[in-house]
């Protein structure tokens, strides 16, 4: 991956639907080798998917709920249903193997109070779990997909 990789990168992370005829101007090629650098970065599975970003708060989705999640079940059988379970649940966003205090994060997206105690209680349903913690977010301040993209050489 060259500079020119980096820079269709770095253009598609803020605008995936600009054509391809833009995003080749913007990089100083002409299409078709800016279509091929882009289908290359697709074939290496460097861009996983093109997506639509939404505005929650205006979709009545504004309350972001981290919940971290201690256990006592360290065993395959255990993780495999737990990770089933929790990746079934649409209100869950991100969900992450930690290690230190907490053995799993989770960001949740819920409406409201009352539509994270209706998720809460399908989460502690699902599997066996030593204790839930949830950290209701006040504020966004930053939030972004785009991944920082190494220098060129580094």
């Amino acid at each position: 991956m060259d500079i020119i990789d980096r820079q269709i990168l770095t253009i598609l992370q803020k605008d995936a639907s600009l054509p391809v005829a833009d995003v080749a101007r913007k990089v100083g090629l002409s299409v078709t080798p800016c279509w091929r650098r882009i289908q290359k970065l697709e074939e290496d599975g460097i861009i996983t998917g093109r997506v639509a970003l939404l505005d929650g708060p205006k979709l009545g989705m504004g309350m972001s709920v981290f919940v971290g999640i201690k256990t006592d079940q360290h065993n395959v059988a255990w993780l495999e249903q737990f990770a089933k379970s929790v990746s079934a649940l649409p209100e869950v966003v991100e969900f992450y193997r930690m290690s230190g205090e907490v053995d799993y994060l989770l960001r949740v997206v819920v409406p409201d109070m009352a539509s994270y105690d209706v998720f809460y209680k399908k989460l502690i349903g699902s599997v066996k779990l030593k204790d839930v913690s949830s950290s209701f977010a006040m504020e966004e301040i930053k939030y972004t997909t785009a991944l920082p993209l190494p220098e060129a050489g580094a």
